[in-house]
């Protein structure tokens, strides 16, 4: 049994299964207590980010990242 997702929910989940394992717990709770606050509420993707908005995104998001761990690193 699964569950139908559209392009911007398989890219959230696929960006969560890439978090580390602490990581990922830390953001669901922070999501269950974001969802307490509107329980009925849904997402309107309408007015979401293009797949180009969101390769832009992750690109410059590594980017950063790489950018800290170089900074880390020295």
């Amino acid at each position: 049994m699964g569950i139908a997702l559209n392009s911007q929910e398989t890219a959230l989940v696929n960006a969560f299964r890439t978090l580390p394992p602490d990581a990922a717990i830390e953001l669901s709770r922070l999501i269950e207590r974001l969802a307490s606050l509107a329980p009925d509420r849904k997402i309107d993707w309408s007015d979401s980010w293009s797949d180009d908005d969101l390769r832009e995104f992750r690109a410059a998001s590594l980017k950063r990242l790489e950018a800290s761990e170089v900074e880390d690193g020295d």
